[in-house]
């Protein structure tokens, strides 16, 4: 594996943990896919540095058993905002 593909995928296994980012603020933040984001944590950090996969994984487990409380949220904030916008 390349050098800066290891550097990556440590770099964005650390931004997950610190900001208890998602998939896809991560993938925003360091200018990759979803993809990439997500082969980097679960495929290239085990063999890198399993610790450092595991908690990134356990982080990124709790954002998606989270995700449809997002959604439902962002989607009544949408309405909300539209209906204001309308008065």
């Amino acid at each position: 594996m390349k050098e800066y593909i290891e550097e990556r995928a440590v770099d964005i296994a650390n931004y997950i943990i610190e900001s208890n980012a998602t998939v896809r603020q991560t993938a925003k933040t360091f200018g990759v896919s979803k993809s990439t984001v997500h082969k980097d944590v679960t495929d290239r950090l085990v063999q890198i540095n399993p610790g450092l996969a595991k908690q990134a994984r356990k982080v990124l487990d709790v954002n998606k058993s989270e995700r449809h409380i997002r959604g439902g949220l962002a989607t009544k904030e949408k309405y909300l905002h539209q209906h204001q916008t309308e008065e």
